[in-house]
């Protein structure tokens, strides 16, 4: 592969428009990672479905943009990264349209297929465009600006899905990426420049046997709840898939005279250490988004539209941490910034890990505020560390398996903490039931509400309930507290990274 110069530009008034083009395109496939959830219940009323049928809209995107992350390296290396940002933009944009226009389950699973195929290069290319259109030195303020959009995409997601459901349609959080979309051609067909390409032979072979590896994880992460995990023949033939063809395409990489992923890119120090830390972040950021709209909403009776409010300050704060960054990196060492922004996270987490279903709309404000400026300190600086030392000409491959690695963690986080939730909630409504004897002089009739005497079947009934409730409470708490003790862990991983390219 040749050795392609950054392509830095050196008019600022040109890298204000490159920026804010970019920028839109990374906003609109972020978003749309979440905006869907929101929705659903009034997606399966239109469509007829059954809870497991409309799951397909979220499972079919979050599938196809996974096995297309990997290969946009290697076809911006093959057909320049412009043309193939132009292609992806348009494509997600038609897509979007056609989602929004679907009068049926498998037209909408169909369209969102798309839409995950055209979006996944979206985020790789963006990033990597901005480290080529900045000097080094600047790198950290363009991660910065970058990172607000891939940050604060998923956090304000729910949020506006909420919105538009709520007042419009289900079908305008599709709609709302047009004039997006639009804006966003055009911006990068007037101001992006095109890479350099080179003819490298596309690996066919390793491109299926990797698709394959993390269709299956993909798919076993998104399912395995809801078929009660390795009990279900279904999950267990997708981990045996998924852990076969990873292991064949290692075998091939490592064997094939030009492989699909070049395995050249893991000698660097910061970008493999780099790798295992966004993947950390994956897990802790959208594991706790995926806890906290249905905490605020079936244990605090807050409606969609609040939520979405309560949600606000955590992108608030992500902001905030990605201005501080912009302004602060380079001044200190950049391993400083990522350590102070985990135990940020970490604090909201402990916070978090104190809530009832009592707790106050102001400390729901200020965790949420804590750990978005947590996330804001260490997003940009990992971003700019991991490739601080990694050769430009690895730059835009290297970015990909960034957003790859960064998604599995999201997927993996979210499939453990709702399988905890799931499995503590049974757990402590056990126990939490142990406790209630008819002989207890508390639990008598006598000293407990009228509406929980027992004696009675509608009592009965309104016991069970509260207690169910307070069961989910506590494994609500348990998850957040098992998604800390993972901050925790990745804390030592910043102490292996250099702070300058050598």
């Amino acid at each position: 592969m040749s050795s392609s110069p950054s392509l830095v530009v050196e008019k600022p008034a040109s890298r204000g428009l490159i920026t804010a083009s970019i920028m839109l395109a990374t906003i609109m496939q972020t978003i749309d990672m979440t905006i869907a959830n929101v929705a659903l219940p009034s997606m399966q009323g239109a469509m007829s479905a059954t809870l497991d049928q409309i799951s397909w809209v979220l499972t079919s995107y979050i599938v196809a943009s996974a096995i297309m992350t990997p290969v946009t390296g290697v076809l911006a290396a093959r057909f320049g990264r412009k043309k193939i940002l132009l292609a992806s933009v348009a494509g997600f944009t038609v897509a979007s349209m056609l989602c929004g226009i679907a009068t049926s389950l498998p037209q909408i699973v169909l369209f969102r297929l798309l839409q995950g195929i055209f979006g996944a290069g979206l985020v790789p290319l963006s990033q990597a465009v901005l480290l080529d259109t900045y000097p080094r030195e600047k790198h950290g303020s363009a991660m910065a600006i970058w990172g607000i959009g891939v940050m604060v995409g998923p956090i304000i997601g729910p949020s506006l899905g909420g919105y538009l459901t709520e007042f419009y349609n289900w079908r305008w959080i599709f709609y709302i990426n047009l004039p997006i979309g639009l804006i966003t051609f055009a911006g990068i067909s007037a101001y992006v420049p095109e890479s350099t390409t080179d003819n490298r032979t596309f690996d066919y072979f390793g491109f299926i046997l990797l698709s394959l590896s993390i269709g299956a994880l993909q798919l076993l992460l998104d399912r395995g709840q809801s078929l009660d995990w390795f009990s279900s023949r279904e999950i267990v033939i997708e981990t045996v898939a998924s852990a076969l063809f990873f292991y064949m395409f290692i075998v091939h990489t490592l064997t094939a005279k030009s492989p699909f992923i070049q395995p050249a890119m893991f000698t660097d120090r910061n970008f493999v250490i780099g790798l295992i830390f966004i993947f950390t972040v994956g897990i802790t950021l959208l594991a706790t988004l995926a806890l906290l709209p249905p905490f605020l909403q079936k244990m605090m009776g807050y409606p969609v539209v609040t939520t979405g409010y309560l949600l606000a300050p955590r992108g608030l704060g992500t902001m905030t941490g990605m201005i501080l960054v912009g302004r602060l990196i380079g001044k200190f060492d950049t391993r400083l910034l990522i350590f102070n922004g985990l135990c940020l996270s970490i604090l909201a987490l402990f916070l978090m890990g104190r809530f009832t279903t009592e707790v106050s709309v102001l400390m729901i404000i200020l965790t949420g505020a804590l750990q978005g400026l947590g996330f804001g300190l260490v997003f940009a600086p990992l971003s700019t560390i991991t490739f601080a030392s990694l050769p430009t000409h690895f730059r835009t491959e290297g970015t990909a398996m960034y957003s790859l690695m960064r998604n599995i963690g999201s997927s993996i986080g979210i499939s453990v903490v709702v399988t905890m939730l799931a499995r503590n909630t049974q757990i402590n409504h056990a126990v939490l039931a142990e406790s209630i004897q008819p002989f207890s002089p508390l639990l008598s009739p006598a000293n407990l509400p009228q509406a929980w005497n027992w004696t009675t079947s509608v009592g009965l009934a309104a016991l069970n309930g509260e207690v169910t409730r307070q069961a989910l409470t506590i494994a609500y708490i348990n998850d957040f507290k098992l998604i800390m003790w993972v901050s925790v862990a990745s804390m030592p991983l910043v102490f292996l990274l250099k702070d300058k390219a050598n």
